[in-house]
């Protein structure tokens, strides 16, 4: 049976919760930039995990609001089939995360955007199923369409990053398989779990609010490991 694991109590600055604060603008760009140039990221040297890199693609949405894209994997896929999931895939030969993670948006959920887009990267994520996953923040365009691929996705969606900012995000609890705490996400009226919630929690940590939190350490379900 899962046990809850308490967070530790951090005194963190007042928070902005106006929706002024995360609306899609330059402000909020530049805001999200400068934090990442400043974040002194992790990189995970195992050279026996295959490489992967997923796009943290930010985007309005139909109100303004600064929103991710997250999908939902097709049913038929092998891996990971029905999970969700942000875009991304392996990286192919010669590839940049940058590069990898911008041809993925563009296979998955047709969203064509340059290097330019690219705002910075998040720690490197190892996964039980023998991956490191590169997080790459992508800054979208206004006029930005999504056109899942049917054949890797079965719906994407917008959800405002706000939603990363409520009191109950993150959520961990443990389980017998491993001391690490697994962390989820409430979204979309289910739980996300890592690697995409740590991913996520990350996102806001660090590219929201500017906070060097590190998330290597929080675990995946073990429906996740395979």
């Amino acid at each position: 049976m899962a046990n809850s694991v308490q967070l530790p109590t951090v005194r963190y600055p007042a928070r902005v919760h106006a929706a002024s604060s995360f609306r899609f603008d330059d402000v909020l760009r530049n805001r999200i930039r400068d934090h990442l140039a400043a974040f002194e990221r992790m990189p995970h040297h195992d050279e026996k995990l295959r490489r992967a890199a997923v796009a943290l693609a930010l985007l309005p949405d139909e109100e303004g609001r600064t929103s991710f894209v997250i999908t939902r994997r097709a049913l038929k896929l092998r891996a990971h089939g029905g999970q969700w999931a942000l875009p991304g895939g392996r990286l192919d030969e010669g590839e940049t995360p940058e590069i990898a993670a911008l041809r993925e948006l563009s296979e998955e959920v047709g969203l064509d955007l340059e290097l330019g887009h690219v705002l910075g990267l998040l720690d490197d994520y190892p996964t039980r199923s023998g991956y490191v996953i590169t997080p790459v923040v992508v800054w979208g365009d206004a006029s930005s369409r999504l056109v899942p691929n049917p054949e890797e996705v079965a719906a994407v969606y917008r959800v405002p990053i706000a939603e990363l900012d409520r009191p109950d995000v993150p959520r961990l609890h443990k389980i017998p398989e491993s001391d690490r705490p697994v962390i989820s996400v409430p979204l979309l009226g289910t739980h996300i779990h890592a690697p995409t919630a740590a991913i996520l929690y990350q996102l806001r940590e660090v590219a929201i609010w500017g906070r060097n939190t590190r998330v290597a350490e929080y675990e995946q379900p073990v429906f996740a490991w395979r």
